[in-house]
């Protein structure tokens, strides 16, 4: 937190740069919305405007041109309000042209606050599906992840990301310790319960297993939602342990709520109870240390 921060007695601003969609509640619309209720001011920057998520069916995609996307990114570097942001959240881009202007937005924002947080959700593939372009995924592992202080994939963007096929909870450790930033948290991992699912921390001081039962098809947003929560408790001053365990609880919480309504999106604006103060058991495990981070 910067000087100015503790002066106004503020939280942090967030950036946020992820996909926009009218209706429903993935990228920015889950993201923003969580970091926002849970008192962190958002400046939102949206790579890709959709009618609706495209597991919906086929919608009017519009993507900011280039120039203007860095154009828009090169006002935020030089912003007279930069000492706010305390953390940068990066989720889906529109192009792989995108994620230059974004490192050197990442750059700008380090410059003026060292302590600012960065996290990368890599939202490039899932279920065993690479949904992105593959220079897509190249460019955000050759700028993005290297400025990174947490990363949130899931497990197939972790194969993705490494070129690994990975089959259990101590693969995926080795592949998250090789991965680069200090932290990962990897989403969809091996259960340890049956008829489970859960998130992997894999840090250099512990590796932790939060578990909780597996809901059968989940609206989409879960990654996103995950990565906003996991990073507003921490700004919040939570260990990374509580962090792990009320962001995972959060968003069981939410989507339990969500399918026992029927819904077909997230329904995050009418459950905040759960967002701000989830009750939802998760079981917690400490599986060791991790290999050590190697330096860049």
């Amino acid at each position: 937190m910067t000087n100015d921060q503790d002066k106004a007695g503020e939280r942090p601003a967030v950036i946020s740069i992820a996909s926009h969609v009218v209706r429903g509640s993935v990228g920015n619309r889950a993201a923003g919305f969580a970091l926002e209720s849970l008192g962190f001011p958002v400046w939102s920057v949206p790579t890709v405007t959709l009618s609706w998520h495209p597991g919906h069916g086929p919608s009017t995609r519009i993507v900011p041109p280039a120039e203007a996307f860095a154009a828009m990114i090169d006002d935020l570097c030089g912003a007279r309000w930069l000492g706010e942001v305390g953390a940068v959240l990066t989720g889906y881009f529109g192009a792989s042209d995108q994620v230059g202007p974004v490192a050197r937005l990442i750059r700008a924002v380090k410059r003026c606050n060292p302590g600012a947080l960065i996290v990368c959700d890599p939202a490039t593939g899932d279920g065993g599906r690479l949904y992105q372009p593959r220079e897509t995924l190249e460019a955000i592992s050759a700028e993005i992840l290297p400025l990174a202080d947490i990363a949130t994939p899931n497990r197939f963007e972790l194969e993705f990301l490494t070129g690994l096929e990975l089959s259990d909870n101590r693969e995926l450790i080795e592949a998250a310790s090789a991965l680069g930033p200090r932290t990962v948290v990897v989403t969809s991992a091996f259960p340890m319960l049956r008829g489970g699912t859960g998130n992997l921390l894999v840090d250099d001081r512990a590796v932790l297993l939060a578990e909780h039962r597996l809901i059968e098809n989940a609206p989409k947003g879960l990654g996103d939602l995950t990565a906003a929560v996991f990073l507003a408790r921490l700004l919040a001053g939570a260990t990374l342990e509580k962090a792990l365990q009320s962001a995972t609880a959060t968003v069981f919480e939410l989507l339990a709520r969500t399918t026992k309504r029927g819904a077909d999106e997230l329904t995050i604006e009418t459950d905040l109870d759960s967002l701000k103060h989830p009750m939802a058991m998760v079981q917690l495990r400490r599986l060791g240390r991790s290999m050590p981070k190697q330096p860049a």
